[in-house]
């Protein structure tokens, strides 16, 4: 009696090794727990939740993470290393001090707007593992470089004396950070827009300088 032939065909196999499950690469499950621990925060996300939002098994991450503490590492990885690659290009290095601000703070509205998700992440943590203290201390090393660029522009005149330097450095990346508050990515408003507006803001302000002056009413 003939032997039913053995079917060598399988079923697609997904990221965790079982079948019907959909594939992710390690970019897809980033972005997939950095929009989780914005959610819930990073204490408050678990491995379990990561794996319903993938729709896969906490095994499948593990295949391309040792842990969450590892996917933080990686994702803010991504947010600090786009901010400290402005520091190393040309523009950065050559010119005044006037313009490489300029050019470090253009770029640094560029990173967030492209990795908006991430950024959002470096900027809202709390310092309470050694994975964010180390970021965090990454940050302010970033900082103390454009309040270096500050000073040098206040020596040379083209940045104004009377407004201490660290306090320019907050008010010029507070409104830099505020975007990842009200910025929505693939909009009408690009990011090349999106930053040459803030740097006019920044450095030309919101006022018409050469408009004719507002007649007092008179009482």
């Amino acid at each position: 009696m003939n032997q039913p032939s053995k079917s060598t065909s399988r079923a697609p196999r997904g990221g965790n090794g079982r079948a019907g499950r959909v594939p992710y690469d390690l970019d897809a499950v980033l972005d997939i727990a950095v929009l989780a621990f914005n959610e819930f925060g990073y204490e408050a996300t678990s491995m379990g939740v990561l794996a319903e939002r993938l729709g896969t098994s906490k095994s499948a991450i593990y295949y391309h993470v040792t842990g969450k503490e590892d996917l933080l590492r990686r994702a803010l990885e991504r947010a600090l290393g786009g901010l400290e690659g402005i520091l190393s290009e040309p523009g950065a290095l050559e010119g005044s001090p006037v313009e490489r601000l300029r050019y470090v703070l253009r770029g640094a509205v560029l990173v967030l707007a492209d990795d908006l998700p991430y950024v959002t992440l470096l900027l809202r943590l709390r310092g309470n593992t050694e994975v964010e203290r180390e970021a965090l201390e990454r940050r302010r090393a970033f900082d103390h470089v454009i309040a270096g660029l500050v000073d040098e522009a206040r020596v040379e005149g083209t940045l104004r004396a009377d407004v201490d330097a660290r306090t320019t450095v907050r008010l010029l990346f507070g409104m830099i950070n505020s975007i990842v508050e009200w910025y929505k990515p693939g909009g009408a408003l690009t990011p090349d827009q999106l930053a040459e507006d803030v740097i006019t803001v920044a450095f030309e302000g919101v006022r018409v300088h050469d408009a004719a002056p507002v007649p007092t009413a008179r009482v």
